[in-house]
């Protein structure tokens, strides 16, 4: 463990805060680890910055926007919310979250005019969108706000965040911790539905969240 993520953890342990999953988890999983870039808008959202120049996101805020974010999906209808990942590394958390959730999902290439032509096919009217990463999800993001559709999404230090109504800062780009993530969402959606006790799990582990690329994990 590093020094930052010691001295989290303990700040963390010491106030007797309470978090979604152990600290450990978190941190286990690497949601907290940024890039070498960090945009204006997500500086509220960071912990500190190494002596190596990786900016480190605040355990606590992530867990606090995980905290809002279940809430404002819980209150939509299920098949009105839409899930988006371009990028292969979310392309299983999303699909086990729209599996839970009953939320609409596209992994993969997003078609042009997916939210803005009613003559395509694959026309949808979601009323929440929710992406995995707002560079390779710009153009569902683009579409959203140009129809009046609330985006909430994940979001790494170097990430612009035009469009974006709710962020949840974390590490967006590794397999693990967006299992990580999308398996505690998709629990409190649940539980914020009533469809799961507050203190109840779901039936499978964060490792069945995650992308599985050339039989590794």
């Amino acid at each position: 463990m590093s020094n930052e993520e010691s001295k989290m953890k303990s700040e963390i342990e010491s106030h007797a805060l309470e978090l979604l999953v152990p600290i450990d988890q978190y941190l286990a999983a690497g949601v907290h680890i940024g890039t070498y870039v960090c945009n204006k808008a997500m500086r509220e959202f960071v912990y500190r910055i190494r002596p190596d120049g990786l900016y480190v996101l605040d355990v606590r805020k992530i867990d606090e926007r995980l905290r809002i974010a279940s809430k404002m999906i819980a209150r939509y209808e299920p098949e009105k919310v839409l899930v988006v990942s371009v990028r292969q590394y979310g392309h299983q958390s999303v699909k086990k979250f729209s599996q839970y959730t009953r939320a609409k999902s596209i992994t993969g290439r997003v078609i042009p005019g997916v939210l803005t032509n009613p003559r395509l096919e694959y026309y949808m009217e979601p009323e929440l969108v929710l992406v995995t990463d707002p560079r390779a999800d710009q153009q569902i993001i683009t579409e959203a706000f140009r129809i009046g559709v609330p985006v909430v999404s994940f979001s790494d230090t170097d990430n612009r965040i035009d469009g974006i109504d709710l962020i949840i800062p974390a590490n967006n780009k590794g397999r693990r911790s967006l299992a990580l993530l999308y398996w505690i969402l998709t629990r409190q959606v649940l539980r914020e539905r009533g469809e799961l006790a507050q203190n109840a799990d779901l039936p499978e582990s964060p490792d069945a969240f995650e992308t599985k690329i050339g039989g590794k994990t």
